[in-house]
């Protein structure tokens, strides 16, 4: 009995408790991997929201590049012949107070420097960056930037839309056309319209 008793104080001889200093260590190992993973959830943080406000500022910049439409749609009658459509007026001005807007006219010609695109659709054609021109209305620069407070009327002559486009069949009364603006940055203006059952020289399009 004697033996066992000294047997099992041997077992245990030697043994001692935790440290302070591998406390200390433990302590800091978890400090660190919590350091660590607290900086990586924060990084992805500061980027999503990094992120999440360059998309917010351009669709600001976007929607600030935004044109609309001003005012009446007119046809007016060709000249030889008065029961066709002969050109397209209509006026456009920047939706609110945004960026300027390059409104260089098309020539119609391959070599065109054009930033805004000007599209027609009837129904027997669609002829994509038709030759157009423009003029300012009221107080404008002599720039070709349609800027804050200025207006613009632009003009297609049906009779000459450029090398490449020609309607295959003319406008006529009661017809239905479709004219898409595509700036270079902003959205697209869509301008739908059907002639009167008679042509007239001068006509307001609705």
């Amino acid at each position: 009995m004697i033996k066992l008793m000294k047997s099992m104080q041997n077992l245990h001889r030697g043994e001692k408790g935790m440290t302070g200093l591998e406390t200390a260590i433990i302590l800091i190992a978890f400090v660190t991997v919590a350091a660590v993973f607290g900086y990586a959830v924060l990084s992805a943080g500061l980027f999503s929201a990094e992120r999440g406000k360059e998309t917010i500022y351009a669709g600001l910049n976007e929607a600030k590049s935004n044109m609309e439409l001003s005012g009446s749609v007119i046809g007016m009658g060709d000249t030889d012949n008065t029961t066709v459509l002969g050109k397209i007026k209509f006026t456009v001005k920047n939706a609110i107070a945004g960026n300027p807007i390059d409104m260089t006219k098309c020539d119609g010609t391959t070599n065109a420097t054009n930033k805004c695109v000007i599209s027609l659709t009837t129904a027997d054609d669609y002829l994509n960056n038709i030759k157009w021109d423009k003029v300012a209305i009221g107080a404008a620069d002599a720039d070709n930037l349609l800027e804050t407070g200025e207006q613009m009327e632009v003009t297609i002559d049906l009779a000459d839309l450029g090398d490449s486009c020609t309607l295959s069949e003319n406008l006529t009364a009661n017809n239905v056309f479709n004219i898409q603006v595509k700036p270079s940055l902003g959205s697209t203006i869509t301008i739908q319209r059907t002639l009167p059952p008679a042509i007239e020289p001068v006509m307001d399009l609705h």
